[in-house]
């Protein structure tokens, strides 16, 4: 099969792996930050909650919370679903994968900044929030950002997991391409885009970090 082909019936499971990994970083990112902020918390019961949460997403496999995110509503409630509630069952279970994963970065980060800068900060007049967002939160995403980038490079990878729920992504594509044609090419193909993928991801959080050398 000729390689233009191989790419234009790979086509659509590439743009669904890259819809997962936008849409979960869009969602994990900030419901990281609140988990950790729950983690952090005075409050124990909350404490000991989301530390919980956190013990069971990444002490399970996330091939494992896929399967559950998709099944419980019919299994626990009855409740019939749509073809389209694959899509969206992946989209929760990555996640709140990541999001347990983002919020233990997001805590060491938070835990690493001196104490003295809250001090500092409320003398000049800085309201918790104001410190929180203006002072301690550009210092934390220049300390945070090389291990949210060995995350997100593992999330490129991960969307193929996807495929235990019968989502279309690009490496079940190629591997159905692939035994219909009794020919590599397309999970060469396959190969080629993940690499591309996580080296312009890596180019993106490495320009990051430079911008946030100011910080230094």
């Amino acid at each position: 099969m000729l390689l233009g082909t191989v790419i234009e019936q790979l086509l659509g499971g590439m743009i669904t792996s890259i819809e997962i990994f936008l849409l979960t970083l869009l969602f994990s990112l900030p419901l990281g930050l609140l988990i950790a902020g729950g983690r952090m918390s005075k409050f124990g019961p909350l404490r000991w909650l989301m530390k919980l949460y956190i013990s069971i997403m990444r002490g399970t496999p996330l091939m494992l919370q896929l399967i559950v995110v998709f099944f419980a509503p019919y299994y626990l409630f009855g409740i019939s679903l749509s073809s389209d509630y694959r899509f969206i069952s992946v989209i929760i279970a990555f996640t709140i994968n990541y999001a347990a994963y983002f919020a233990e970065i997001y805590r060491g980060g938070i835990e690493s900044i001196n104490s003295g800068q809250y001090e500092a900060a409320q003398v000049l007049g800085y309201s918790r929030i104001e410190t929180f967002f203006i002072i301690i939160m550009p210092q934390v995403f220049k300390v945070i950002l090389p291990s949210v980038t060995n995350e997100v490079i593992t999330l490129v990878k991960d969307t193929s997991l996807s495929f235990v729920i019968a989502i279309p992504e690009m490496f079940t594509v190629a591997k159905q391409i692939a035994a219909a044609d009794a020919s590599i090419a397309a999970l060469l193909v396959a190969g080629i885009f993940y690499y591309v993928f996580n080296v312009i991801v890596a180019f993106v959080m490495e320009y990051l970090e430079k911008r946030m050398d100011y910080y230094e």
